[in-house]
């Protein structure tokens, strides 16, 4: 992105590298997608700086960065106050080592992200104050069914018994 362009045409060039390199928002912290209106955001926060040109023109390379280090910072979970120490005022030079650093280090974490599919009817049943049963049909789960995890999840002592829910000691 050497030359000037359209809010639009940074938004999809910053879309197309976090689709590139897998970079997403940690979940329900942004949409996942960047757009006109997330720029227009940044800005007024003072995360991106302001266009070289008026007229929804003139975003260069640094403003790339900036949203890409924004996106880094997001998926890692980080809040946009924090974001903005992060990065205020940082040169170009810097921008490109965030960009490179956030991206060895999101290769060094590789964690599975989860994400449901909208169509998924996922279910939590809570088993104890310790454990959660997850469904993705969505169904609970019976009372014997959660008796026999819950024998499995906490497998009794030789010297504990339990009848009809009480813990008894021999």
């Amino acid at each position: 992105m050497n030359a000037t362009h359209t809010v639009e045409d940074l938004a999809r060039e910053v879309n197309e590298w976090c689709e590139r390199h897998d970079v997403a928002p940690a979940s329900g912290q942004a949409g996942e997608r960047m757009t006109e209106r997330n720029i227009r955001y940044y800005r007024t926060l003072g995360l991106v700086e302001a266009p070289l040109s008026g007229g929804g023109a003139g975003y260069g390379e640094k403003h790339r960065l900036q949203l890409i280090a924004i996106r880094l910072l997001q998926a890692q979970g980080l809040p946009l106050s924090r974001v903005r120490e992060l990065l205020l005022g940082r040169t170009m030079e810097e921008l490109q080592r965030v960009e490179k650093q956030g991206l060895e280090e999101l290769k060094a974490s590789a964690v599975t992200a989860f994400r449901p599919s909208a169509s998924e009817a996922w279910a939590v049943t809570p088993l104890d104050g310790e454990f959660l049963l997850v469904s993705r049909r969505g169904r609970g789960v019976a009372a014997d069914v959660r008796e026999r995890l819950l024998a499995v999840l906490h497998p009794k002592t030789k010297t504990q018994r339990r009848t009809h829910g009480v813990t008894t000691r021999n």
